[in-house]
């Protein structure tokens, strides 16, 4: 299989990209490089195929986990901001009502 998943542990990018292809797909990679060789040639584009969406979601995934964590960050700035926002108001009216 020509695109075959990495499962040598000497490269660092290899560890990476096989972090992100399931157990189960490495597994039935190996097992398609070993068919005979009018079998691979069928099964390697579409197993290809697989791994890179595969790979895509596990990008998206990860991309939408650390936005909604950005989120729950900002949601908190925004919150913190807004307590701050309403305690300011309450002590200017109170200075206002001192006033008069």
């Amino acid at each position: 299989m020509s695109n075959a998943p990495q499962t040598s542990n000497s490269n660092t990018n290899a560890n990476s990209q096989q972090d992100e292809i399931p157990k189960d797909l490495i597994e039935l990679a190996l097992e398609i490089a070993k068919s005979d060789p009018e079998t691979r040639a069928k099964i390697d584009p579409i197993m290809n195929k697989v791994i890179e969406n595969s790979r895509r979601r596990r990008r998206i995934y990860t991309l939408v986990q650390e936005a909604l964590s950005q989120l729950r960050l900002d949601m908190k700035y925004l919150m913190f901001d807004l307590e701050a926002t309403r305690r300011e108001r309450d002590q200017y009216k109170s200075e206002l009502g001192n006033e008069e």
